[in-house]
């Protein structure tokens, strides 16, 4: 594991990438869908983000396993319903999603480089290290799921 393996919380880095974000908006080229078209798809991607992330702490909450992502390794029991038969990891699409909708909402294609910045580094970072341990912790029925779901979406 690599010394930035799951030190910083995944919201802080969404953060980060959303101040990045607004300052490559600030200083490149605004291309938008137009007025009447750019809030209300910010708005219904948000939404979309935020049901991502609320159906996957729901589902950790329901089979009272750990949401911190900092420690895998507390995680009681494998999570594989619900938005889980979607996706692995419905916490980070959700910040995903709502990363692409401040994209819409800045109207710059140049702030797609932090929503490509927060899947990369995320995947690397957070999720190889999360399923390495899950893999030890939970066996044979992590690969199966793990072969069975994607990874993002």
């Amino acid at each position: 594991m690599t010394t930035l393996a799951l030190k910083i919380p995944p919201p802080v880095i969404a953060l980060g990438c959303a101040a990045g974000m607004y300052f490559l908006a600030e200083n490149t080229l605004l291309y938008g869908l137009g007025p009447l078209w750019t809030l209300p798809a910010a708005i219904g991607l948000a939404l979309i983000g935020i049901g991502f992330d609320l159906a996957g702490v729901l589902a950790f909450r329901r089979h009272r396993t750990t949401i911190n992502p900092l420690h895998p390794e507390n995680t009681r029991h494998l999570v594989t319903g619900g938005v889980y038969r979607i996706s692995r990891n419905p916490m980070y699409v959700g910040m995903a999603i709502l990363l692409l909708a401040w994209t819409v909402y800045l109207e710059s294609p140049a702030a797609l480089l932090g929503l490509v910045a927060f899947i990369a580094y995320i995947t690397r970072f957070q999720i190889i290290p999360e399923e390495s341990l899950l893999a030890q912790h939970f066996g044979a029925d992590f690969e199966a799921y793990r072969q069975r779901v994607r990874r993002w979406l």
